[in-house]
């Protein structure tokens, strides 16, 4: 479900494991033959199929869209197969996390989250990478990672999918914070301290919802964190640099629209926390809001207290 970058890549992937995949698209006309609009240069395998409808039989049905508009789409459905939810986020309007969404929609559909390290053209490309699938079934994790997995594609299981989903979330918003440091000039020092920091501020964030500490030193957290955070395909990473840089006006950062998640994720993740200290998150939606400029959001979060590590 969803034949942007991330879906198509990974219908490319669950092809190549050895499923026959639909890909749903709201405009299955713009597949030129079996080439994809969305993630130029991969073309289709013959067994990937391209449909606007709504599947009907399916073993898994993987939701790919962005986060903002999984409600909408899982409104639309009537599944009976597992669903394997492919965003990161928390919903603005109600600050569910993904897995709350599809159990308040289809609460008798078994649900898990895909989530980690992972760049949609190097996945579809076959390049080694590992992610997480995180439910508190077991059988439904190992169902879903034998329908995923190939010796390129290294999928591991995880029964803490509350940690694994805020790992998800914070990473893109931590992102756009390193992307305007490097982008205004702060430096790689600068970078190494805000991830580090991240790493701890999400942790607390996870504890303090339920989740494990242990789950955000994995691939959903770290893992997640140091792509996003470094690698030049991160769209998150690259709206912050811009942002730094001065090419995106603070308070029209929502107009870059759903795609780069942590725009709209970054106030609902702090809403959400309530009272978990998050001045990382917190910085970066009074940045996006216009409400504090980089230079100003920089000097407060250096002159917090100084304390132990």
């Amino acid at each position: 479900m969803g034949a942007g970058a991330w879906g198509t890549a990974l219908a490319i992937q669950a092809a190549r494991a050895g499923a026959h995949v639909t890909l749903w698209a709201r405009h299955p006309e713009r597949f030129l033959g079996r080439a994809s609009p969305r993630l130029p240069g991969f073309d289709l395998p013959e067994n990937v199929a391209v449909t606007g409808d709504l599947p009907a039989a399916a073993d898994a049905i993987l939701v790919a869209v962005p986060m903002q508009h999984l409600r909408s789409v899982l409104s639309e459905m009537q599944p009976e197969a597992p669903l394997l939810l492919c965003c990161k986020g928390v919903e603005t309007e109600t600050l569910c996390l993904p897995l709350e969404i599809a159990a308040s929609l289809h609460p008798n559909i078994p649900a898990a989250v895909l989530t980690g390290p992972n760049f949609a053209r190097e996945i579809a490309a076959g390049l080694p990478a590992a992610s997480v699938i995180a439910a508190a079934d077991a059988a439904l994790r190992k169902t879903l990672i034998g329908t995923l997995a190939t010796a390129s594609f290294r999928l591991y299981g995880n029964d803490d999918p509350v940690g694994a989903q805020f790992g998800g979330a914070a990473k893109n918003v931590i992102a756009i914070a390193a992307g305007a440091l490097v982008g205004g000039g702060y430096g790689e020092n600068a970078r190494a301290g805000l991830i580090t920091r991240g790493l701890a501020e999400l942790s607390r964030l996870v504890v303090a919802q339920g989740g494990r500490a242990e789950t955000v030193a994995g691939l959903s957290g770290l893992g997640d964190l140091v792509l996003t955070c470094t690698g030049a395909g991160s769209r998150n990473y690259a709206f912050g640099l811009a942002l730094g840089r001065g090419e995106v006006l603070q308070g029209d950062a929502a107009a870059s629209g759903p795609v780069v998640e942590g725009v709209a994720t970054a106030p609902a993740l702090v809403a959400r926390a309530q009272n978990v200290d998050l001045p990382i998150c917190a910085g970066v939606a009074d940045l996006l809001a216009g409400r504090v400029g980089l230079q100003a959001a920089m000097a407060a979060a250096l002159a917090r207290k100084l304390r132990d590590e």
